[in-house]
């Protein structure tokens, strides 16, 4: 899931300060799954923001808040989210991808994003998100046991580890497991180690964005190829 963190408080209400009509959206998909977008936080941030004491010689905006499915979807957006009247700006607790989609459909409001995203991630115990996937176009998970070289080690090794692996730790943090050495344990499990000898060509790197924005097509009709 696509993970994301509520920016600063104090960013926030910098970005919407002179504004008067301020509509905050939720999103119901993944920033809910990572609580930080869905209508749990909506609420809490719209109570936050009416606080006068944010806002030096401003008054606060007055504030209006739901909570939409997927602000990803533009068809969905276009058709169904209801912005109410006299908003000057809309706050969205959605990943960037989710802002943009907004943007592109109301395109005379400003709309302002309320958190930062993080990352490609999955829930590995309740409550802590970890990073997994970079996205790069090119899996190579069937090399790895599993385990992506790309979005966990720090240098993106596809034949590792590297020098400064130690006692199965990445040399950036002794806090941070160095992938490979996860990727080799795993192997053992699986009775596979043999694969760890298998030097990994040049990865394909056309399919990751260093192309420019990509994007993929697919109709619901559309056969299998």
């Amino acid at each position: 899931m696509i993970v994301g963190k509520l920016k600063p408080l104090p960013e926030i209400v910098s970005y919407i300060s002179g504004f008067k009509n301020i509509f905050i959206v939720g999103c119901g998909s993944c920033v809910t799954v990572c609580l930080s977008g869905g209508e749990r936080e909506v609420r809490a941030l719209e109570r936050e923001l009416v606080n006068p004491s944010l806002y030096d010689n401003n008054a606060p905006p007055s504030i209006s808040a739901d909570t939409f499915q997927r602000q990803c979807e533009r068809d969905l957006v276009k058709s169904y989210l209801q912005v109410p009247a006299q908003t000057d700006a809309i706050l969205s607790l959605a990943c960037g991808a989710g802002v943009q989609t907004l943007a592109s459909v109301f395109e005379k409001i400003p709309v302002i994003p309320a958190l930062n995203t993080s990352f490609l991630g999955a829930l590995d115990e309740p409550g802590t998100w970890r990073e997994k996937c970079l996205g790069c176009g090119d899996c190579v998970l069937t090399y790895t046991a599993g385990v992506c070289p790309i979005a966990r080690c720090a240098k993106h090794l596809l034949n590792g580890p590297c020098g400064g692996s130690s006692k199965g730790k990445c040399e950036v943090s002794r806090d941070v497991d160095c992938a490979w050495h996860l990727i080799v344990e795993r192997l053992k499990a699986l009775d596979r180690v043999e694969d760890y000898e298998k030097l990994q060509s040049i990865k394909d790197w056309s399919q990751d964005r260093g192309g420019g924005p990509r994007h993929h097509e697919r109709f619901a009709n559309a056969p299998f190829e």
